[in-house]
């Protein structure tokens, strides 16, 4: 196997072992995908399919909803309503990504161990992405099951980084 071509991205990580509670994991990992299909969330794709949107301008409509959304976090912060979250033995830095990979900044895997963890991705809107994943070496993990649409925001994520890496490279030439 060739080495996988990574990019520097700071990212924080927490995992454990999958098989300590698969089915909880997995509970939690569909969870986590759902996330964003509150009641707002869920009655603008409802517009949508129905076409009353048509005349919107869609950035100001997602802005709103992310407003809603802002409103609705305020608002468990102050009531101290926290999400639930399933407990994670082990918490470490991502130092490089790839589309189907990532590093640890330190050696914290067992190779072979396929491991499930919680991703706090650095985009807008923050958010965990619930991820399985197996040890390819003692920093090196291979992500095997992640969610469309987290994928594309990895993806972009990555994508992102490899700008600001090219832009960064081009002003030290100059």
């Amino acid at each position: 196997m060739s080495a996988p071509r990574l990019v520097p991205a700071p990212i924080s990580l927490l995992f454990s072992e999958a098989s300590q509670n698969p089915e909880l994991f997995e509970r939690e990992y569909h969870q986590l995908s759902e996330s964003d299909e509150n009641a707002i969330n869920q009655w603008l794709k409802l517009a949508k399919a129905r076409g009353e949107t048509a005349d919107s301008d869609p950035v100001l409509l997602q802005l709103m909803v992310e407003l809603h959304n802002k409103i609705d976090a305020l608002e468990r912060f102050l009531k101290n309503e926290e999400p639930e979250r399933v407990s994670l033995a082990n918490a470490e830095e991502i130092d490089s990504i790839g589309f189907e990979h990532f590093n640890l900044s330190s050696p914290a895997l067992t190779p072979g161990v396929s491991y499930y963890g919680r991703i706090e991705m650095p985009v807008h809107p923050k958010r965990d992405v619930g991820v399985f994943f197996n040890a390819l070496g003692p920093t090196l993990a291979e992500i095997v099951k992640m969610h469309e649409r987290d994928e594309k925001e990895w993806a972009s994520y990555l994508t992102a980084r490899e700008r600001v890496l090219i832009r960064e490279a081009k002003e030290k030439k100059q």
